[in-house]
């Protein structure tokens, strides 16, 4: 790989930008893409389903070999309830980075999370060092509007890929109104996921945990209509 073209590599990566190094098999020039630029035809379907699945793969012509780099997927969860210890264990599993923020002391402690990366702190503040972006899914859980609704705000204007809110559709109703009234639009509003998690009936924190990593696996995976 050229110097030139492992600099720009590593600066879209520390960007937690998603690039594919694209490499001509019998021989040719590398490059690297990024995705909604331009590539041949032959590339276009084996690019846009590796940047999909992450899996790196040879394209459709067989002439190239696409490897993709992809950001770590993260998960935050705003509330350090009895949901997100069962979340944090099923992340865990699952391979997603995890962070629990709740500025509520009394809940955000070490001896209930053990080796999660907890903070402590208003989401307000522990969101200006660790920022939403499109590779991160954001789940809020605390039932508290102060706590809640400005990581959601931020979510939606960040483009997090995956947003789920804990709450009946009553308390959700509530909840649209007032970031309605804080200028948020109807349209990014219908794309959170409220109630949270995909409806398996779920009963328990451990059941509710499993339903809403489920949501944001599938929203994650999902293929483009």
């Amino acid at each position: 790989m050229e110097l030139a073209i492992l600099e720009r590599l590593d600066a879209l990566r520390a960007q937690r930008q998603p690039v594919a190094h694209i490499s001509a098999i019998e021989g040719g020039e590398d490059r690297l893409l990024c995705p909604g630029e331009p590539a041949e035809p032959e590339l276009a379907s084996a690019l846009a389903e590796a940047f999909r699945t992450g899996k790196s793969r040879v394209s459709e012509d067989g002439a190239h070999f696409i490897n993709v780099y992809m950001p770590p997927v993260r998960i935050v969860v705003i509330g350090a309830v009895h949901i997100s210890q069962a979340l944090a264990g099923l992340a865990k599993i699952a391979g997603f980075d995890l962070t629990i923020i709740d500025p509520r002391t009394a809940f955000a402690t070490p001896e209930r999370f053990g080796d999660v990366n907890l903070i402590a702190e208003w989401p307000d503040d522990a969101l200006k060092l660790h920022r939403l972006d499109a590779y991160t899914a954001l789940v809020v859980l605390t039932h508290d509007p102060k706590i809640d609704d400005t990581p959601l705000k931020m979510a939606l204007e960040t483009g997090c890929f995956y947003i789920g809110a804990l709450g009946s559709r009553k308390t959700h109703a509530k909840r649209v109104e007032r970031l309605m009234r804080d200028g948020v639009s109807g349209e990014a509003l219908a794309t959170i996921s409220a109630p949270v998690g995909l409806d398996i009936g779920g009963v328990t924190p451990q059941e509710i945990a499993v339903s809403i990593l489920a949501e944001i696996i599938a929203s994650l995976r999902k293929k483009p209509q």
